[in-house]
């Protein structure tokens, strides 16, 4: 059993990511611009919160608080939390969920599930996978805001753009109109008065 828990707690995160780009693979192109661009904002704010929860809060890993333990798999006694191998996976997992929900409510558990057994393995407590997820959370919240109001700002400007390039067109097109209208309206004078030119 232990080998088995050193196992997915070692590896599950990695799958997340693996499968993730697989799910990556298979959107339209454009879905896959939104989610690439967006993964690459993620990753480098989920570092970043990481390392201001890291400097919050310290915890203890537990084979460290309890020399008892023994953890199932080598690893450092640095500070656990949160704990980064479920903050990585649970915000990849809930990009994909912003494109194909069930395959990331599925990555998504995956995750956690990871996160349990990092704590089976006596290397994270529970607190440090909560804080994890909430990482994650906050991670995808602020960057998914972010891309909506810059696809709202792109769109809004496309319009704007596309509204003065119909109005200087009709203003070009105008012009010889208003011009030919005139010319009839001449030649209609010109027979009302019987006179062969004008």
């Amino acid at each position: 059993m232990d080998p088995l828990i050193a196992a997915t707690a070692q590896y599950l995160p990695a799958f997340v990511v693996v499968a993730a780009a697989g799910i990556w693979l298979t959107l339209p192109r454009g879905e896959k611009v939104g989610l690439a661009v967006q993964a690459l904002l993620s990753l480098a704010l989920v570092a970043v919160l990481i390392h201001v929860a890291a400097g919050v809060h310290t915890d203890p890993r537990p084979f460290v608080v309890n020399r008892s333990l023994t953890p199932l798999f080598a690893h450092s006694a640095d500070n656990g939390f949160p704990s980064d191998h479920t903050a990585l996976a649970a915000t990849v997992a809930l990009l994909v969920m912003r494109y194909r929900r069930g395959l990331g409510a599925v990555l998504l558990a995956a995750s956690v599930g990871g996160g349990v057994a990092r704590v089976a393995a006596h290397v994270h407590h529970v607190q440090d996978i909560v804080g994890g997820l909430l990482v994650a959370v906050v991670t995808v919240a602020i960057v998914a805001t972010v891309w909506r109001w810059a696809r709202f700002a792109r769109g809004h400007t496309a319009l704007a753009g596309r509204d003065y390039r119909q109005s200087d067109a009709s203003e070009t097109v105008s012009a010889p109109t208003r011009w030919g209208q005139r010319i009839r309206r001449r030649r209609r004078c010109c027979r009302r008065s019987g006179r062969s030119s004008c």
